[in-house]
């Protein structure tokens, strides 16, 4: 019912958005007198941030038309290389011939915004590596007659890309799907070591939330599976291709995600306000383009998201040797081929430091040369994997690491 009734309120704000849209077009024509006197700047910027909040913002683009190598400007273009029910395997093409570089496949996670979070991570590895990466389907758009999704497919589908792109591949792995990932890894390592990838990073992944636990892992211990399934599990309502299919919805996501840091949010709502009155475009397009992306989600399978909160939240499964695939135990310590570095942030408030750490301790037959581990000072979570010092210091950190390791 919140959700029917989410979209309702939705609707019915649009008659408002299009008036308050009408209104910003007039007063911002060439020659209204109103517009540069201070109740015009005003009046103008109310009108474009009630606009701008009521968005709905849909999928994003990735975006990259080119990149930077040895100086020159080289296109790049995007093409699915594998279709699945619930993600598309996406590879960043660049024109030109580079059969040297390292193999890296991103592996996004499916935890309310899309792949395109991690434009700026693509970005970065772009000029010295060929990028792949795991754009999963939002699930309102799955059809409800289509394959149910879990924990078991998630690693499913990470082995079968590995398989796809060969054992040269580079995996990295951001924040939610360290788990499924180091599963994956290890599930390869025992039963088909030869198809095992090189190297795997984790950047701020809950491997053992046990660990310098965040608000967002108690908040996820207090509250029984049983609380979760009735309170944020929702059915998809009509007039999308999901109808009727269980989800967690993206928009309640959404607002978990700024409840987390609310006076942060606001304080950047409002400084987005006094640019628009003293028309600061700059730092306004720069926080505009931020939340356009933030504010962009997707509904998760509810299977798979209850599936990871008891799993990794209330059982600790993984750290434990509990996990099981398939009815399989996944043996962490069968890893002896491939590298591990952990990548984590002194400020991480969703990953605490010392959870992705925690996967050294799983692999004990990995050499010790094979292991390393980064943590990024004065950086939060989103941090790791985009922003200026992600580019500075944790990227080329990441690429060293894949270059020792790339045959």
């Amino acid at each position: 019912m919140l959700y029917h009734l989410y979209e309702m309120q939705r609707a019915s704000l649009a008659p408002m958005r299009m008036l308050a849209s009408n209104a910003l077009s007039v007063l911002d024509a060439p020659f209204n007198p109103l517009r540069p006197t201070p109740i015009g700047r005003f009046a103008a910027a109310a009108l474009d941030s009630f606009e701008h909040s009521t968005r709905h913002f849909g999928k994003p683009a990735f975006g990259h038309a080119s990149t930077v190598i040895d100086g020159a400007e080289i296109a790049v273009s995007e093409h699915v290389v594998a279709s699945r029910t619930w993600c598309e395997l996406r590879h960043f093409r660049r024109h030109t011939p580079r059969p040297n570089d390292p193999t890296v496949l991103l592996v996004a996670p499916m935890s309310g915004h899309y792949a395109t979070l991690l434009r700026g991570t693509v970005e970065a590895f772009l000029p010295d590596h060929e990028v792949y990466i795991t754009d999963w389907r939002d699930a309102r758009a799955v059809p409800l007659m289509a394959d149910d999704f879990n924990l078991d497919d998630y690693i499913d589908y990470v082995m079968d890309f590995i398989r796809q792109l060969g054992p040269q591949t580079h995996v990295i792995a951001v924040c939610q799907p360290a788990v499924p990932v180091l599963a994956a890894v290890a599930l390869l390592n025992e039963m088909t070591p030869q198809a095992a990838p090189r190297s795997m990073t984790l950047i701020g992944g809950p491997i053992d939330t046990r660990e310098g636990p965040t608000a967002v892992n108690d908040f996820a211990k207090r509250h029984s599976l049983d609380w979760f399934r009735a309170n944020v599990i929702h059915r998809v309502p009509f007039g999308h291709a999901g109808f009727l299919r269980q989800v967690y919805p993206g928009f309640l996501q959404l607002a978990g995600f700024l409840a987390m840091n609310l006076d942060r949010h606001v304080e950047a709502h409002w400084q987005m306000f006094q640019h628009l009155v003293q028309g600061d475009d700059e730092p306004l397009a720069a926080k505009r383009a931020f939340y356009g992306e933030y504010r962009a989600v997707m509904d998760m399978s509810a299977e798979y998201y209850l599936q990871t909160i008891a799993a990794v939240f209330h059982e600790h499964l993984l750290p434990r040797g509990l996990l099981t695939w398939r009815g399989q135990r996944v043996d962490t310590a069968a890893n002896r081929r491939t590298a591990l570095l952990t990548v984590e942030g002194e400020r991480d408030d969703i990953s605490g430091v010392g959870q992705t750490r925690a996967a050294h301790a799983l692999m004990p037959h990995l050499p010790d040369s094979e292991k390393q581990h980064w943590e990024q000072p004065k950086v939060g979570h989103y941090g790791l994997f985009n922003g200026r010092r992600f580019r500075r210091d944790v990227a080329p950190r990441i690429a060293a690491f894949i270059a020792a390791r790339h045959a």
